[in-house]
């Protein structure tokens, strides 16, 4: 082989070499691109994926925050509204309490209301015996009818007529006055103790009045819900 057939062997060598080099090139570069491209697109659908939950983060928080300030809202207006009608209610006891001073100072009537009370205060506490506390002013009005609950009870019981000690030491509140307001008041009516005193009913007209209340309540303040919102 001369030298001019061993140069075109050694070119056609290298040139092969060569071009083999580069489609290796190419194809490392190809697939450093896809790689990359790869590489990039889970870094846009991750960055795209924090942003969406940021985002839902963000909305879920603002949608707590509305519901939060709707729920104050809601409860300020319900305590508005409970206000209101508390409001009412205090008004419609003070104007039933000034009703029962009318009842207390018309004596023919508040002496036969007297009796009824006692009756009941006796047949609450069915003792032999009981000690009896009124006001001051009405202890003239209760002693007229003590001898008439006394046999009515006994009546109705089939019973002897039972002892009534009214106590003259111990007085209920007076009457409510406009100069005292504030102070503690008894509108009428009697409270009655068992002779040990571990027994007690409490049958003045400002006790009823509660009484009363408390179970109309439910009733009024339903009734009241119109005014209310009117």
């Amino acid at each position: 082989m001369d030298e001019g057939n061993v140069a075109q062997q050694l070119k056609q060598m290298t040139d092969f070499i060569r071009l083999e080099a580069i489609e290796k090139a190419f194809e490392i570069e190809a697939a450093a691109a896809e790689e990359f491209q790869i590489e990039k697109l889970q870094l846009v659908e991750a960055e795209k994926k924090k942003i969406r939950q940021d985002y839902e983060k963000k909305e879920k928080q603002v949608d707590i925050k509305k519901k939060i300030e709707y729920s104050m809202q809601l409860n300020a207006s319900r305590i508005e509204v409970l206000q209101a009608q508390d409001d009412l209610v205090k008004s419609m006891m003070d104007s039933a309490r000034k009703e029962l001073l009318y009842q207390s100072r018309d004596h023919q009537s508040y002496k036969k209301l007297l009796r009824i009370l006692i009756v009941q205060s006796l047949l609450r506490l069915k003792e032999s015996a009981v000690i009896l506390r009124c006001r001051k002013e009405d202890l003239e009005l209760v002693e007229s009818v003590l001898e008439s609950a006394r046999n009515e009870y006994a009546e109705k019981e089939n019973v002897y007529p039972p002892e009534i000690m009214v106590d003259r030491h111990v007085y209920l509140q007076p009457a409510p006055s406009h100069y005292k307001e504030h102070d503690l008041s008894c509108s009428g009516g009697v409270v009655m103790a068992s002779q040990d005193g571990k027994i007690v009913f409490e049958n003045t007209l400002d006790a009823r009045l509660e009484v009363v209340f408390r179970k109309k309540l439910p009733e009024i303040r339903q009734s009241l819900i119109g005014q209310v919102a009117a």
